[in-house]
């Protein structure tokens, strides 16, 4: 069993601390640990360019344009039975490197897309993805904030498990934690957290959420899409659509039992999914090919250019 403790913050500071407390808690169950910090690495921005799409709707395998160091680190995501998050928080929600690996896994890691094409791949002879995508995972995640700003610190960091359909089993919050290496309570939480994700890793089939229940049912976020017209709501993070009430003075998200079909997190919502991004590549490609498109690209691109810095 193995643990990899990720760490978004600044060196030997809180974050690399309070991950590392957390891999201590691992390490007591029996777990091999490891640790890496994100700002060690060379992590280039998706650019949105759909080549992990092409590769893996054509049987080429799973890929990306960019060569940075980031198929290194998915490696050993991918090669982890658990892994712990330590972020700070930044304007309420992850630090931008986070996003970037979150925006990095879209649809390349995306375990309805991985399905569709390894049947794909056997079926004509093609390059398999790599079969560690498909293998369930658990997850954890810590955000350690400076103020009472936070609010969307769980929905940002549980869409990172989003797509490869990991399990989350503690998506923990810790505002005004500029104190957390000397408040005996957050270090405790801490060394829990990476107790529960071993344990969880143990028995992965069996493995549950074990954090602050949330006003989703399913997910357990917090954040949702409200309609101003009623009382229709769409879960941030599962996108589940309900309806939210007040039953006896607490909010309750209801929603009918077969939206869990359409759940993002769930197969058959990722199978319904990647139908939609095999229609936006064909309406993208088919674009291409209109020479209305190509005259009215050449016009915004001859309209005005970039500025850079002089060098």
């Amino acid at each position: 069993m193995k643990i990899l403790g990720i760490s978004a913050g600044r060196k030997n500071q809180k974050n690399d601390a309070m991950c590392k407390e957390a891999l201590m808690g691992a390490q007591e169950v029996g777990a091999d640990i490891e640790f890496i910090r994100l700002l060690d690495l060379d992590i280039e921005h998706c650019t949105g360019c759909i080549a992990c799409v092409n590769a893996l709707m054509s049987g080429r395998g799973n890929m990306c344009a960019l060569k940075d160091d980031f198929d290194w680190l998915l490696d050993k995501m991918l090669d982890a039975d658990g892994v712990i998050f330590a972020n700070p928080i930044f304007e309420k929600g992850v630090p931008g490197i986070f996003q970037t690996i979150t925006d990095r896994f879209g649809p390349r890691m995306d375990r309805g897309n991985n399905v569709i094409a390894t049947k794909i791949a056997k079926e004509n002879g093609g390059k398999i993805p790599d079969p560690r995508i498909l293998k369930d995972k658990v997850v954890s995640y810590m955000g350690f904030g400076g103020s009472d700003w936070v609010t969307r610190m769980q929905c940002d960091s549980a869409m990172q498990a989003l797509t490869p359909a990991w399990k989350v089993i503690d998506n923990d919050i810790f505002p005004w934690s500029t104190d957390a290496v000397m408040n005996d309570d957050t270090v405790a939480r801490a060394h829990q957290i990476g107790v529960n994700l071993a344990k969880a890793a143990q028995d992965i089939e069996n493995a549950a959420y074990l954090g602050e229940e949330g006003v989703c049912p399913h997910c357990h976020s917090r954040n949702f899409f409200l309609d101003n017209q009623s009382t229709e709501a769409i879960c941030c993070l599962c996108g589940i659509k309900g309806d939210i009430k007040v039953v006896d003075g607490k909010v309750k998200f209801d929603f009918p039992e077969e939206q869990l079909e359409h759940a993002h997190d769930t197969l058959s919502g990722k199978f319904e999914h990647a139908g939609d991004i095999d229609e936006t590549v064909k309406t993208f490609k088919k674009m291409l090919m209109s020479d209305e498109y190509k005259r009215r690209m050449s016009n915004y691109k001859k309209f005005i250019s970039a500025t850079m810095p002089e060098k």
